[in-house]
This record gives structure tokens, sequence and C-alpha cells, in this order.
């Protein structure tokens, strides 16, 4: 199935409303002349939104269109992948074969492109609320054995989350839920052959393959509405690190570097370009380069990519640092909106090997003014169910109001071929016979 086509809910209304495709310069410039595209024949590009291709078809994003040769290898990190791998065989063999069924996928499967970041509850392979107390149990386990531990509490939070907004609205009984999020499993979880699996529901999508001990933990999408809330006698508190690293990083530039990166200082509507269904978007390079970028500038850069890295294991997050540094002079930083503690804006860091994007959004099914910030749910009225998304980058807020952090969305991707691990699976095979 287009689960990227799905309708579901507050959310995918709101952008099925909206064109969220960002402008951007070829170089380093602030100027709004070009337009990123997103996979022909889709919608227009946002968080949820987009055409589902097949994985033939696939390219990844690219900057102009044409995939940069060279950029990834297959070798080995010296980073153990041994964890995951039990707890994924695991899991897998805890499964009945009913669910097996559901849930296991050749390991160059359609399946992997085909997920959504919207509350559908139309979705493929095994849910965390059907299966039996073990089975979650290692469910859980294997997530612990691929996140670090900053990416598993950013994961059980945004499930938290949902589950307040299933409450808030008045009905936890479908998608807005913390249990409401599914597994499948692609290939045959080994420590020398190609195999990864995939998590997803609303508001989190993690997509992760595993080469022997080589990892790739992209695309990776997580949000929440709210992001700051007292629920059940705990302050939440989401996306504070990458909106600090951002704001540290803009603030670090000069009035020329400045004018570089921003393209726009109001902030409205939707922008982040490269959510579900936008595999193979072409996203021209825009911002301030980051070989213009003084010492201390280049560092906050890497420690604002770091933030994302640092979701997968620490091991393999430094790995793929190690990478991202590499490429840091042809790295951009790309800003719109104003820069204020609160302010809502987006933000985007892009190079040949790493994609990132934060956007603060349009309220859609959480409303402050509903007095619901500091209370239980039950106490704010159910928010309307639909909404509608801005007119693009630069145009109006929906009538549910004007951007706000308490409306986050990121994603971080491999360009030029390697999400999913798609390159390193075409080379592993062309070397492997």
């Amino acid at each position: 199935m287009n689960k990227a086509l799905l309708t579901g809910g507050v959310s995918a209304v709101a952008v099925m409303g909206g064109w969220a495709a960002t402008s951007a310069g070829a170089e380093e410039t602030g100027s709004a002349d070009a337009t990123a595209s997103a996979s022909p024949s889709g919608p227009p590009p946002g968080g949820g939104f987009g055409r589902t291709i097949a994985y033939d078809d696939f390219v990844g994003v690219t900057a102009d269109g044409t995939v940069l040769g060279d950029l990834y290898a297959v070798h080995s990190t010296g980073v153990s992948t041994v964890p995951v791998v039990r707890a994924a065989q695991a899991f897998v063999a805890s499964l009945t074969d009913e669910q097996k069924a559901a849930t296991l996928f050749d390991v160059d499967s359609d399946q992997w492109l085909d997920w959504t970041n919207v509350d559908s509850n139309d979705r493929d392979g095994v849910a965390l609320r059907d299966l039996t107390e073990k089975q979650y149990a290692l469910g859980t386990r294997l997530l612990r054995a691929a996140l670090s531990a900053r990416g598993l509490r950013q994961a059980n939070d945004i499930r938290k989350l949902n589950q307040f907004l299933g409450e808030y609205e008045g009905d936890t009984s479908k998608a807005l839920n913390e249990d409401a999020y599914w597994f499948t499993v692609m290939g045959t979880p080994s420590a020398t052959g190609a195999w990864g699996f995939q998590f997803e529901g609303h508001h989190l999508v993690i997509n992760y393959f595993v080469l022997g001990d080589q990892v790739v933990m992209t695309p990776t999408f997580m949000g929440s509405e709210p992001t700051k809330v007292t629920y059940e006698g705990k302050d939440y508190h989401l996306f504070r690190e990458e909106t600090l690293a951002g704001l540290e990083l803009l603030r670090s530039l000069d009035d020329a570097q400045l004018a570089r990166a921003l393209s726009a200082n109001e902030k409205s509507g939707t922008d982040l370009i490269a959510g579900a269904g936008q595999d193979n978007a072409v996203i021209p390079y825009a911002g301030v380069k980051g070989s213009s970028l003084n010492r201390r500038q280049r560092r906050l850069l890497l420690d604002l990519a770091g933030v994302y890295v640092g979701y997968q294991d620490e091991g393999h997050a430094r790995v793929r640092l190690r990478e991202i540094e590499r490429h840091l002079d042809d790295t951009y930083f790309h800003w719109i909106g104003e820069h204020g503690d609160d302010s809502a804006f987006y933000y985007r860091v892009h190079s040949p090997v790493v994609l990132i994007e934060y956007d603060a959004e349009s309220p859609l099914g959480y409303h402050e003014s509903d007095g619901g910030t500091s209370a239980s749910p039950s106490a704010s009225e159910p928010a309307s169910a639909s909404a509608s998304a801005s007119a693009g980058p630069g145009g109006p807020g929906g009538p549910q109001g004007t951007p706000t952090q308490q409306h986050i969305h990121t994603i971080i991707r491999t360009p030029n071929g390697n999400d999913y691990g798609v390159d390193l699976l075409k080379l592993h095979r062309e070397t492997d016979h």
C-alpha cells in the first residue's frame, strides 16, 4: 500500500492542504530563486505525504538530480553489531507464524520505502499493542540495542506524547497511543549478511539497515505535538537539544554569513521537504557553506549534526560523524525564520552525505489556549480534526495558527543513494559475486 498518500487524522489533513517545498539557491545564498522538487508525480513535499516509489526506482536525495558516486564503501567499522543482531533474532523467533507472515520481508523489499509519519492506523508488520508481554519486551530490547540511551529516551517520549495527544483529542483506540507503532524486518538478522528493520508510527519512523558491522539509520523521522507539556506528573520537553544547537550555530554567524544562511525572516507554514514519500527529492544546496566558517562555527555545525546522529548507538554514531566531518567544507546551513529562544523556525544541514531538517510547524491537534499545557489532557476540549497547512514557504499558517515550537518535525537522511543502506547493499552484491 502507499501509506505516504493515506490520510491519517489531523496531521494528514494539514499536510495535504499545504505546499511544503522550501525555496533554495544552488550555492551560498539566502535567496529564493530556486525551488526544491519532490519525487515525480507526488503531492507537495512535507512531513507526511509524497508518492512512495519502488525499491528498484530509488535514487536518493540529490542536490541536482545527479547522484554523486564513490561516497560509500563496504568496510569494517570495528564497531560490533552483535547486540542488535541477537536482539533482532530473538524478537523474530518469538513471533507466531501469522505474525511472521505480516512482518518479514526481503532485504530489498519496497516495504522499506512505504512509511509515513502521520497518524495512520493502516500499516504493515506487527504493532506493539498486539504483542505478548514477552514479545513486547523483546521488541523493546531491539530498540535498546539499536539506539543510544538518548535516542531511546526520545523515541519513548515521542510515543508517550502520542498517548497524551490521543487522550487530549478523546480517542486513543487507533493511532494516537503509545503502542500504535509497528515493526517490520527486512532480510534475515545476521552478523555477516544484509538485513534491517523498520519501526514506524505517528511522529516516529526509524529505518535501520545492517551489513556486517556497518549501520545506516536513515531515514529517521522524529516529531511531536506537543513538545513541552506536563503529563502524568512528568515534565516533557522534546527537541530541546535540536532547538538549542541550531540557535547556537545561527547566533555565531557574522552579518555576511547570516545573510547567506537566512532566506526569510518569518517562518510560516510547513517547510520540511524530505519527508515520507520524498526519497528521490531534488534539494539544491542553500545557505552558508562550511568552508566559509571559522573553527568554532565548524565545531558548532558538527555538533549540530551530532545531535541527530547521536540517536543511534554510540559506536556507530561516532563512525557516522566522522563521515560527515570529512565533507564539512561542502556542508551547507540554511535557515528560515527568527532566532529567539521561543521562535518558530526551520533549518537544514545539507552535504553530499547528510541531510537534516528541523521544522517548527502550525498547531494541528494541540492548542495551548485550550489550557492543557500543564494539566491532564482530559481537562481540555478535544481539538478539531481538520486543519489546513500553509500555502508554502513564507505563506500563511492555517486556521489552526502560526508555527510554534509545540509542533516540531525533524528528519535525517543519507543523500546520494544510501538511505535504507541501498548503496551499501548494491556494493555488497557486486563484490559478493
